[in-house]
């Protein structure tokens, strides 16, 4: 209970970046697991694993899980088509190892988020601007750095495999700038894993050093004639090639800024959990052939079964 007079904390809103962990399993996971019908499951039985692991020490009551359905399909790639064009397709089996990951969540009472136009950043982004107005602080699950530009004073970004977690203040200390600067940075300094170039000539240093002076890319592109006078290597290159590729600049910007209008669907008010779907559940158990361990885990985490788990 809060101290007399002094207001309630302000509820955690848990926003997952499912396709991040799912990926990480894909590759770090032995190909051992297989469903009924012989497909391989490691990347179900990984993210299993992580989602109990999450769920079991945070004991959310407010969380969304998102996934990536806009592979090819995003709003971006109409804006710039080479956008993520350097990712190979996910292969078949993977694919439907994320359905399962979805179904997993839904029969765990999850509001599972996806959209074929949006990635996860922007449902993310969306899910965390719609609960603002109602108190939430996010937390945010994702080691990308991209989502460090939704922080907010009592929001805090968690990479769970590492174990680090920091709020809006901690941003400057890990990429040099402002959590509200990280958009301007990556339309400066580019971004190899979406295939966004950048400016030409400028990398982490000098693009931290050109946001401290200037606060924005938009105040940057206004006074391009001051960079030339600043002292930094290579000054004068650099204002030659952020006057010759500012509409280039503008448009990574736009590539990397987060959507927070993105559609969520008929999620839960305050993304509470549902009621989880037991009959659901224990199919998916059955099909992807979890062990009694996991199988009591998980049922344990949705609320079907009390006691420790075990084998």
């Amino acid at each position: 209970m809060p101290e007399p007079g002094l207001p309630a904390p302000s509820p955690p809103l848990y926003l997952v970046d499912a396709s991040l962990y799912v990926f990480r399993a894909w590759h770090s996971m032995p190909d051992q697991f297989h469903d009924a019908d012989g497909w391989p499951t490691n990347a179900v039985h990984g993210f299993a694993r992580f989602l109990l692991e999450l769920l079991e020490q945070e004991r959310p009551a407010h969380i969304a899980i998102a996934f990536d359905e806009a592979l090819d399909s995003c709003f971006r790639n109409r804006l710039y088509p080479a956008y993520k064009a350097n990712r190979d397709p996910a292969p078949e089996e993977l694919k439907r190892q994320f359905t399962h990951c979805k179904a997993l969540c839904a029969a765990m009472g999850l509001s599972v988020l996806a959209h074929g136009e949006y990635e996860a950043d922007d449902l993310i982004g969306s899910a965390l601007h719609q609960a603002r107005p109602s108190g939430f602080r996010g937390v945010i699950v994702s080691a990308d750095k991209d989502m460090s530009q939704l922080l907010w004073e009592n929001d805090q970004q968690w990479d769970f495999a590492r174990g680090q977690r920091w709020g809006m203040a901690g941003v400057k200390a890990r990429h040099g700038v402002e959590a509200a600067q990280i958009a301007d940075y990556l339309a400066l300094t580019g971004d190899a894993v979406d295939n966004i170039p950048g400016v030409t000539g400028i990398g982490a240093k000098s693009a931290a050093i050109l946001l401290a002076h200037f606060g924005s890319l938009d105040v940057l592109l206004t006074r391009i004639d001051e960079v030339a006078f600043l002292r930094m290597r290579g000054a004068a290159q650099m204002a030659s090639r952020l006057r010759e590729q500012r509409e280039h600049a503008l448009l990574w910007r736009q590539l990397a800024t987060i959507a927070l209008d993105a559609p969520l669907g008929g999620v839960e008010p305050g993304f509470v959990r549902a009621a989880p779907d037991a009959g659901m559940l224990s199919a998916l158990a059955e099909s992807l052939r979890f062990g009694p361990m996991t199988r009591r885990r998980l049922m344990q985490a949705a609320g079907l079964e009390t006691g420790p788990a075990g084998p």
